[in-house]
């Protein structure tokens, strides 16, 4: 009868015997320290991102961008608003009056659907009177918290 050699060695539960394993090859070096450098990468974005996150509500400001024009005898005004604060603003609500000698001779209101942190928007006030000729205020009268 033949009996088979067998080379391997034949593993054992013995706590004395440590497994010798094959070291590591430099394209697993490589491969390992890509891979930990976009771990920190990640890791420290999302630290910055927490430390430097302002709670700040939003602060909405609102002034006019352009000269008024005049085109088949409507003013058009121009105006950008912008949030310089933390957080977004829903429904933002813009008003815009047109004064002579002190009496609200037209007025118009516009409704933007949200302005996010750092988020500026442009748009246009249409009148029938000349604004030149008067007072002009646009403000922000109101807004929701998201």
């Amino acid at each position: 009868m033949i009996q088979a050699q067998n080379d391997s060695p034949t593993p054992t539960n013995s706590p004395t015997e440590t497994v010798k394993r094959p070291s590591r090859s430099a394209a697993e070096w490589v491969t390992f320290g890509i891979a930990s450098l976009i771990l920190a990468a990640i890791a420290g974005l999302v630290v910055y991102g927490w430390a430097t996150k302002r709670d700040l509500p939003p602060v909405l400001t609102i002034h006019q961008t352009e000269t008024v024009r005049e085109t088949n005898g409507q003013f058009y005004v121009p105006f950008e608003i912008s949030n310089a604060g933390g957080e977004t603003a829903k429904s933002v609500q813009i008003i815009a009056e047109l004064r002579v000698n002190g009496t609200v001779k037209e007025s118009g209101d516009l409704e933007i659907d949200f302005l996010s942190e750092n988020e500026r928007q442009a748009g246009a006030f249409v009148f029938d009177q000349d604004p030149r000729q008067g007072e002009l205020r646009l403000r922000v009268s109101s807004y929701k918290a998201p």
